[in-house]
Parts: C-alpha cells; sequence; structure tokens
C-alpha cells in the first residue's frame, strides 16, 4: 500500500483503515443512513484567502516538523487528552487507529508535529503515495481550540505534499447531513474533487453537485 499502488486505490475512492483499505457509500445515522462522499483536493489549484492566511498568520508562533511516523507515549498522551474532549465515539487510541493490533505497518505512514516551545500541541498523520497524500487522523490539545490547530494541519500538510511534488491531498470523505465533516473543505473549495462512484470520475466539489449525487443514490438504494 505504498507509491503507485497507494495511489492507484485512492483514485478509484478507497481509503486506508487500520492496515487495509476499504470504500464506503454510506454511514449510519441516528436516522438511519447518510450518503458519504470521498474528496480530494488538487494541489495545483489550491488559493488562500482571508480565512486561510489569518489561520497561518495567528499560528506562526508555534513551529513544525514533518517526519516519519513513530507511536510513542507522548502522542498518545496527547490523542488521550484530545479524544477526551470529543462528544462522539472514535479510535480508543493511535495504535487503534494505525495498526489495531497489527505488528507491521503496510504504509508509508509520516506526521507533522506541531509545538508551543518544547509542548507538544498537534499531530498530523498521513500516508504517502507517489502521487498523493493521503490524511489519515489529526488531533491536538483542546486547550489550544481557538487556534483551530486541526484545519491548520491540513494546510501544513498541503505545504508537505506540495514541497515534495505530489499533486493530489485525500482527506478522507464529507457526509451529507452532518455538518462536522464540512472542515475537509477549508482549506480551498475551489481546489476540491468529489468522487462519483457511478462513473468513477472527480467532479468539482459543488453543494449542487453532491446533492444530486446523493438523490440518485438515495433512489438507487431505496432510502
Amino acid at each position: 500500500m505504498r507509491g503507485p499502488e497507494l495511489d492507484m486505490w485512492l483514485s478509484e475512492g478507497y481509503f486506508r483503515m487500520r492496515q487495509e483499505v476499504f470504500t464506503c457509500q454510506f454511514v449510519p445515522s441516528d436516522d438511519g443512513y447518510l450518503s458519504a462522499f470521498w474528496l480530494r483536493i488538487v494541489l495545483s489549484a489550491v488559493q488562500y484567502g482571508p480565512k486561510q492566511n489569518r489561520l497561518l498568520r495567528i499560528n506562526e508562533r508555534f513551529t513544525s516538523l514533518a517526519k516519519p511516523f513513530l507511536l510513542t507515549r507522548e502522542l498518545e498522551t496527547l490523542y488521550a487528552t484530545y479524544r477526551a474532549s470529543l462528544d462522539f465515539e472514535t479510535f480508543t487510541s493511535v495504535e487503534d487507529c494505525l495498526f489495531g493490533g497489527a505488528i507491521r505497518n503496510r504504509f508509508d505512514t509520516q506526521l507533522i508535529e506541531v509545538r508551543d516551545g518544547g509542548r507538544l500541541i498537534a499531530v498530523g498523520i498521513f500516508d504517502n503515495g507517489s502521487d498523493s497524500i493521503m490524511g489519515i487522523l489529526n488531533f491536538y490539545d483542546p486547550h489550544y481550540a481557538r487556534h483551530s490547530l486541526g484545519k491548520y494541519l491540513m494546510l501544513l500538510k498541503i505545504y508537505y505534499a506540495r514541497q515534495t511534488g505530489r499533486a493530489f491531498y485525500y482527506p478522507g470523505y464529507l457526509v451529507v447531513g452532518n455538518t462536522k465533516f464540512d472542515y475537509k473543505l477549508f482549506p480551498c473549495k475551489a481546489a476540491t474533487e468529489v468522487y462519483d462512484d457511478n462513473t468513477g470520475q472527480w467532479l468539482p466539489f459543488v453543494w449542487d453537485t453532491v446533492n444530486t449525487l446523493t438523490t440518485d443514490r438515495m433512489r438507487e438504494f431505496g432510502l
């Protein structure tokens, strides 16, 4: 699941789950099922506006470093603090998210750490392909909530991907009817594409397009 092989799976609407790849069209909700659509960001088309530039500016005092992933107690401690602040269920640990008990990593996993002085305040984990990166997990110290570190980590991943010559950044899926996933549009909606699993095409992200695809999908599955 490295290099061109990972690029291929990502381009066909698959994503990492622990040490495998999977895809889905729906996620469960209290009222049944909601439609999910995979996203990717075309890095050559990314242009930042006032919101993105302001976020970069207010966080410029922090230091960031991209490096190969290594599971440490420091990472797990920060993740546990982050997880305790959430109002929804998620993976129990970084190990659970990436490995689930597996003894080796099939992916070329990297991380970006953000520090305030010597204090680790945010971590973004992603996998390298040859032509793309796949964003896996962002977590941060909830005491820094006003710094929007989850969104900031997306911008740092874009910087890394551009600096290393990648073409695409795959941030995961968006769920129609659940705004908790809309942050994935933050970096640059105009540079974002959505995967049409009926045609196998990536389309420019427009809400009207997504709503039409949702209606067609719901009709097809009788939902």
